[in-house]
């Protein structure tokens, strides 16, 4: 049996500046009225050739298999958060504007489900040249984060802009023009243990945390059913 893929062409990353409570509002929250969250991103075709003939099935977008490294130094894959829903964002620590907005927030999804195994968070540094592991390790004590449900990661600059606007759906790149010199979405995505995408949330509110909350208490008892 051939396997071949054929990407389909992505989402269009949105802009920061387009990243507001009042976009994910409009985007999404109609996707969520059922009893399952949706799965977000256009599906890829995938075509395979079966007794000599051609087969096409569509398949959901999946954020791929990555390699970056964390605050303790060691390797983060797609196998560290295999079976686990989880929440990833980008950042970097020194940045001035919605940073530590965002951290505010997600701290909150931390505590609420620290020590579930199901759960995991991953942040993103868009500034590895500064965020080194010494630094993501100090600004994760510095957060009051033990352990390793939420994990800060850095790697090679590129991967992590490539993964940010082709996968995870935000922008993440260098812009001179912004304060601290590069530019990021507010956003959390949510995905599934299939490393599905299940929403987007403005990470910079209190309103948009909640929501997000409550679609993680959603997505766990999807599994549970």
């Amino acid at each position: 049996m051939k396997v071949s893929t054929i990407p389909a062409s992505f989402w269009r990353p949105l802009k920061a500046s387009l990243l507001s409570a009042s976009l994910l509002c409009c985007v999404f929250a109609c996707n969520s009225a059922g009893d399952k969250l949706p799965v977000l991103g256009e599906k890829e075709v995938i075509t395979r050739t079966v007794d000599g003939k051609t087969v096409a099935d569509s398949v959901a977008h999946q954020i791929p298999d990555f390699a970056f490294v964390d605050q303790y130094n060691d390797t983060v894959t797609a196998k560290t958060v295999a079976g686990k829903i989880y929440v990833a964002d980008f950042f970097f620590t020194s940045c001035p504007t919605i940073c530590p907005k965002m951290k505010v927030q997600l701290k909150r999804v931390y505590e609420k489900y620290k020590g579930n195994p199901d759960v995991m968070l991953l942040s993103h540094s868009i500034d590895p040249r500064h965020d080194s592991v010494s630094v993501l390790n100090e600004f994760a004590a510095n957060l009051g984060v033990t352990g390793k449900q939420w994990l800060f990661l850095t790697g090679d600059r590129d991967k992590i802009y490539d993964i940010g606007q082709n996968s995870y759906m935000v922008t993440a790149q260098e812009d001179s023009s912004v304060p601290g010199g590069v530019v990021h979405s507010g956003a959390f995505i949510l995905v599934d243990k299939d490393r599905h995408i299940r929403g987007i949330y403005d990470g910079t509110t209190a309103a948009g945390t909640d929501k997000l909350l409550n679609d993680i208490d959603r997505l766990l008892t999807e599994y549970k059913s």
